[in-house]
């Protein structure tokens, strides 16, 4: 583990460090700081008026410091002189309670102290558009069923290559990638690791993926709808608990003894149960965190794609291993929640995991009833599950109303959360479109 950046930077050439944070709304944030002076930015912290990015900040606030984690820099493997690390925010001296990484921080320590210590894996789907955004950046690939098109994905091998050379050098252990089920969508998968690594990984991923498609002349969107007709861009995360952190992990807790529990037979343990028990009681909560944005609602509420399926889910439902439900149990000691988008910020999509699975588990939560129709035939026969929200204002409605999954998140964090994404609603709600001109201009 990296402890001195100065040494780090004297190690291995590099000039420039990118001190960065992530806001409330997911955006990346970042000053660029001479190699030279980062021992004192390691001591103190970077510099930034928190006003300036999506935080519930005023101009009035003083200096928010961004004070780097050394643990987490890496090296830009595309441009060597450069190491990017993530950093947590401080004003006086105190954690900015409502930053991102530090409420996953505080959870993580929270669940820690229960004996619990969350680890997951992410599935991050992208499309490779035009620079524009306006086209899928690969003209050749309209196939009706594009779902693992070994042409396709070989026409755009320069850039999943790269991508993923570049996690191999940095010991990620990619493991495969693929084209996803709509036309220009990919996916890259990495080997599961502690919550608060997959959220620092899972955030340099966005930025590396788009960098690299920069690169080569596309643009990579991590949108979760943005071709009308196609699938929208997933982020499923696997989840599992463990005895300890890091490579002192030796037991998996989801992991069921022969005949423990309801729940053994998919190889889940009772602590794994009241977990999953905890994402479901609080799922419609869980979509103002996962499913962020007023796009994000045209994925999970979409009808049938061109492909056949949308694979999201739209009602809180658990099943084995059927991909047509919101959360599915695909073999022993984890589980998969199917609900999350490409817009969730990585740190609130492993805070609210780790704050709804312990509330669970410390609730003895049960999951409810498990289901294994194929929702997307038959979802209309299941009458005891509640359908996830039709909209953002819906979630957020959702989220304001679960006081116990907003107390877990952090009173301070929910507050502003909730009060910044609602001045997003009102402001798209205020845009006026062509679709009101087309319907009501002649009324």
């Amino acid at each position: 583990m990296t402890t001195d950046l100065a040494s780090f930077a004297a190690d291995r050439g590099i000039k420039y460090f990118m001190v960065s944070y992530t806001d409330l709304f997911g955006g990346q944030r970042a000053k660029l700081v001479p190699a030279q002076a980062i021992a004192a930015m390691q001591q103190d912290g970077a510099g930034f008026a928190g006003f300036a990015t999506h935080l519930d900040l005023t101009p009035a606030h003083p200096d928010m410091l961004a004070v780097p984690d050394p643990s987490s820099v890496i090296q830009l493997p595309w441009k060597p002189e450069v190491a990017w690390v993530a950093s947590n925010c401080v004003m006086e001296g105190e954690d900015v309670a409502q930053a991102p990484r530090n409420v996953l921080r505080r959870l993580i320590a929270e669940a820690a102290a229960d004996g619990m210590h969350v680890k997951t894996g992410i599935e991050a789907e992208f499309f490779l558009l035009s620079p524009a955004g306006d086209q899928i950046s690969d003209p050749f690939d309209t196939a009706s069923k594009p779902c693992y098109d070994q042409q396709a994905v070989m026409r755009r091998y320069d850039v999943v290559r790269e991508i993923c050379d570049y996690m191999l050098d940095l010991g990620w252990n990619p493991y495969q990638n693929d084209h996803e089920d709509a036309n220009g969508q990919f996916e890259m998968n990495w080997e599961y690791d502690d919550a608060l690594a997959t959220a620092d990984k899972h955030s340099f991923f966005k930025f590396m993926a788009r960098s690299v498609a920069e690169k080569h002349g596309f643009r990579a969107t991590f949108m979760p709808k943005p071709i009308p007709g196609l699938t929208g861009n997933g982020c499923h995360a696997h989840i599992s608990v463990w005895d300890a952190p890091g490579k002192e992990a030796k037991v998996n807790v989801f992991a069921a003894p022969k005949g423990e529990g309801p729940t053994a037979e998919l190889g889940l343990s009772e602590q794994g149960r009241h977990f999953l028990g905890g994402i479901m009681k609080h799922a419609s909560a869980l979509a103002a965190i996962t499913n962020p944005t007023v796009n994000s609602y045209k994925r999970i509420n979409a009808p049938r794609t061109m492909s056949g399926a949308t694979w999201a889910p739209n009602s809180v439902t658990w099943t084995g291993n059927n991909r047509t439900h919101m959360v599915r149990v695909p073999g022993p000691g984890r589980f998969e929640l199917r609900l999350p988008d490409g817009a969730a910020n990585p740190y609130l999509l492993q805070a609210v995991i780790i704050a709804a699975g312990l509330s669970g588990v410390r609730s003895k939560a049960d999951p409810g009833k498990r289901h294994d129709i194929d929702m997307y035939a038959e979802g209309h026969t299941v009458t005891d599950a509640p359908k996830l929200p039709q909209n953002m204002l819906d979630a957020l409605r959702e989220y304001d109303k679960d006081t116990s999954l907003r107390r877990m998140m952090g009173d301070a964090f929910s507050t502003s959360y909730i009060k910044m994404k609602l001045q997003e609603w009102h402001d798209y709600t205020s845009h006026f479109t062509q679709w009101e001109k087309e319907n009501t201009l002649d009324i």
